[in-house]
C-alpha cells in the first residue's frame, strides 16, 4: 500500500508571453510546500514530473525548502495541454491579454468550451493529442506508480493531468473533470491511496501548507 501525492505546479506567468515559468509568488508556494514537509517528516521514494520548466521549477522549490535530493523521472505524459490550442478551436481570433476581470472569465469561459469539445473528440487543437491520448499519458504514469512503487511518491505536474487523473479514478464526465480542472489551486496536493491493482481518491486540491492567515494572498489559481 501507497500513497501518491499530486502537486500542481506554483503560479505560472498567465497572461506572458511565456507561461512556463514560475512567478516569484510560485517559486515561494513551491518552497513553503517543502519547508510544511520537512516540518513533518515527510519523504519521498520516487518523484516523477512532466517535462514542463514549471514542473521542473517546483519540484526544485519544494526540494529546497524540504532539502530533498531525490532523483526525478521526467515524463511527457504529465505534460499540461496547450490551452492557447484548445481555445484557437473556437475561437480563431487572437485574444486580447486577460487583465481585467472581465476578460479573464472570457479567457476561462472559453477554454471550458474548447476543452468540452476536445474531450468529446469534436475537435482536434493543432499540435495537440487527441483527448484520448491525452489519457493515456495520465494513465500510463499512474500504472508505472502502481507496478513500481510502495511508500509515498510524489508527482508534479498541472492542473490538466492531475483533473484527469482524478477523473479517471473517480469515472467522472468529461464535464465534472474541467470543473475539477479549473479549480484547482497552484501548488495544491492531491492524495490517492494506491496498490497493485488500483488508485483510491483520498483528497483533493488541499492547500495545508498555506493554511495560515499570513499567508492567504498566497492563494492563487492561474
Amino acid at each position: 500500500m501507497g500513497t501518491l501525492y499530486l502537486v500542481r505546479h506554483g503560479q505560472a506567468s498567465f497572461g506572458a508571453e511565456d507561461y512556463d515559468q514560475l512567478s516569484p509568488l510560485g517559486q515561494q508556494q513551491s518552497v513553503r510546500l517543502g519547508q510544511y514537509w520537512r516540518e513533518r517528516g515527510m519523504t519521498f521514494d520516487a518523484v516523477l514530473t512532466g517535462t514542463l520548466r514549471r514542473h521542473a521549477q517546483t519540484w526544485a522549490g519544494i526540494a529546497e525548502g524540504a532539502g530533498y535530493r531525490n532523483e526525478v523521472l521526467p515524463l511527457e505524459g504529465l505534460n499540461e495541454y496547450d490551452s492557447a490550442a484548445v481555445i484557437a478551436t473556437i475561437h480563431p481570433h487572437k485574444l486580447q491579454k486577460p487583465d481585467t476581470p472581465e476578460l479573464y472569465r472570457h479567457h476561462f469561459r472559453l477554454l471550458r468550451d474548447g476543452l468540452t469539445q476536445w474531450m468529446n473528440g469534436v475537435v482536434s487543437p493543432k499540435g495537440m493529442p487527441s483527448y484520448d491520448d491525452f489519457l493515456a499519458g495520465v494513465t500510463s504514469a499512474l500504472d508505472h506508480v502502481r507496478q513500481n512503487f510502495e511508500g509515498n511518491v510524489l508527482i508534479v505536474s498541472s492542473g490538466g493531468p492531475i483533473s484527469t487523473a482524478v477523473g479517471h479514478v473517480l469515472g467522472t464526465t468529461p464535464e465534472t473533470t474541467i470543473e475539477l480542472n479549473l479549480r484547482i489551486r497552484n501548488s495544491a496536493v492531491t492524495e490517492f491511496q494506491f496498490n497493485p491493482k488500483r488508485h483510491t481518491l483520498l483528497s483533493y486540491n488541499t492547500l495545508p501548507h498555506l493554511d495560515r492567515p499570513e499567508l492567504a494572498d498566497w492563494v492563487t489559481y492561474a
